[in-house]
């Protein structure tokens, strides 16, 4: 006011930002909240929900999406780690006719053993969609379906297909267990407050029944194909640090006699590879890294186990192509080459 003092707004700390019922939404926990309702109706349109779904809900927040849920479903389970969200869901839906459809579940979803459901809708913090999609894939019974609000490029390396600059370890691993889709492009400007990147919705089908593989076995594997996804299978599989551990893998197996009936039994054996819980990809443009390539030994021969992996390669005709565009049914059929002649990754 003229002749009079102005009045200094409080300092909020960074990276917080006020949500219109007075709570702070924690950009660092990945709070951002859907505003837009047209965008929030297209969801609930594409997730195709039953009026007898029970429906699972990841990060509620403060229930826009929620209470569209409860209209469709016939249940809605929310996991909400926030105590000052479950609050606010509570206060919400009190006394109103929704109330008793939905139940709220504190906790780290990661952490949650979570109860049947038929569907799943969530806008989660993206720093968990990997685990938390896995986590997902693994819950039994299996659900219809999940629709999930991803961080774009996490988005696209779903979808992707053999041949796409996106196309990596994580889609073959989930286009193994599931069938994904694409449904929608979100901008950040749909969110409050908006995240530094766009968002996409997809659409994630577990597969039923699900393919018949180890699942140690198949990891260690595609550890080994993704090492470098551009170079040729018969490069990689030349490396002298790729032949060494399975050697010594192909040893220990021998010792232990397996038969053929026992083979499910490898679950059960300590790995002797050491491969990290971290995804090893690196260096996909294509450019030569110099990597560690054993041709023969000190004499020029050429070890008769790594003829016997390249063998396989070669008979099955992969040591040309590359992991990068291969489909997911080529990388079952190669693997289970390399059973046949009892070279295993676990």
């Amino acid at each position: 006011m003229a002749g009079g003092k102005t009045k200094k707004e409080k300092a909020r700390p960074a990276g917080h930002t006020p949500y219109q019922g007075g709570i702070s939404f924690h950009k660092s926990k990945g709070q951002h909240i859907l505003k837009n309702p047209l965008l929030v109706d297209s969801i609930v349109q594409k997730s195709g929900i039953k009026s007898t779904d029970v429906i699972l809900e990841i990060g509620p927040g403060t229930g826009n999406l929620t209470k569209k849920l409860l209209e469709v479903g016939k249940r809605v389970i929310a996991v909400e780690i926030d105590a000052r969200m479950v609050l606010e869901l509570q206060r919400r839906f009190q006394g109103t006719p929704l109330s008793s459809r939905l139940q709220v579940i504190q906790g780290d979803v990661l952490k949650t053993e979570l109860p049947y459901f038929d569907i799943c809708v969530a806008n989660i913090p993206y720093q968990i969609s990997s685990p938390l999609t896995f986590k997902l894939l693994k819950h039994q019974p299996a659900f219809r379906c999940a629709i999930i609000m991803f961080q774009r490029e996490f988005a696209m390396r779903l979808v992707a297909q053999p041949g796409d600059k996106l196309y990596c370890r994580l889609t073959v691993n989930t286009q193994l267990l599931s069938r994904v889709s694409h449904l929608l492009k979100v901008g950040r400007n749909n969110f409050r407050p908006p995240p530094k990147v766009d968002s996409s919705v997809v659409r994630i089908e577990p597969r039923k029944p699900p393919f018949e593989v180890n699942q140690n076995e198949w990891d260690g594997f595609l550890r080994i194909c993704f090492n470098r996804k551009n170079k040729t299978l018969g490069s990689i599989f030349r490396q002298k640090s790729v032949i060494n551990l399975l050697e010594k893998n192909y040893k220990t197996l021998q010792a232990l006699n397996l038969a053929p009936a026992q083979q499910g039994a490898l679950e059960d054996i300590n790995d002797v590879m050491d491969f990290s819980d971290e995804d090893i990809e690196m260096n996909d443009d294509g450019v030569d890294d110099g990597m560690e390539v054993e041709d023969g030994n000190a004499e020029g021969e050429v070890s008769e186990f790594k003829k016997k992996v390249l063998s396989v390669l070669m008979k099955a005709g992969f040591e040309g192509e590359r992991s990068s565009k291969l489909k997911l049914q080529q990388f079952l059929d190669l693997l289970s080459e390399f059973n046949k002649d009892g070279i295993h990754f676990s």
